[in-house]
């Protein structure tokens, strides 16, 4: 059996990929203002958001039952799961990515939940900061660290 922290990261890096592919810019472990954490959370070049919860396995998606709290965050939704996943237990108002061998699929497209213009303009600030702090995290850890400064 795959280790499931393993498993889960090689649905992101394939995920991640594939967001590249579709002009879809990702960031990972976004947290949302309900305090959820979002997987991935993705801007589209339209502007919208698209919301990928990761599901290692059937049991991941069994007991995490707060997948529908990122619907409020995201104009789409999506699971990402690999190709060894039972895509029946998913409900088919959610959009659907497979991943096998470093690769992902956008095998369905979910329903489209438009965000609010207050929202959309918020998630976007907040989007665009975090990536910043990201960045500039990745630029010069020494000199983010000094200053007690950290990505998230």
């Amino acid at each position: 059996m795959t280790d499931l922290p393993d498993r889960a990261a090689r649905i992101r890096r394939a995920t991640a990929r594939l967001c590249a592919l579709l002009d879809w810019v990702p960031l990972h472990e976004v947290s949302l203002a309900n305090g959820r954490r979002a997987d991935i959370l993705a801007l589209r070049p339209d502007g919208g958001f698209v919301c990928i919860e990761i599901k290692s396995g059937a049991r991941d998606f069994q007991v995490d039952q707060k997948w529908p709290d990122y619907r409020d965050f995201a104009d789409t939704l999506y699971f990402a799961v690999d190709a060894d996943f039972p895509q029946h237990l998913l409900p088919d108002d959610v959009g659907l990515i497979v991943t096998a061998d470093g690769e992902a699929a956008l095998l369905r497209d979910g329903a489209n939940h438009s965000l609010s213009p207050a929202r959309r303009r918020a998630l976007t600030l907040h989007f665009a900061r975090l990536a910043g702090r990201r960045l500039g995290v990745w630029e010069d850890p020494e000199g983010r660290a000094s200053r007690g400064l950290k990505a998230e």
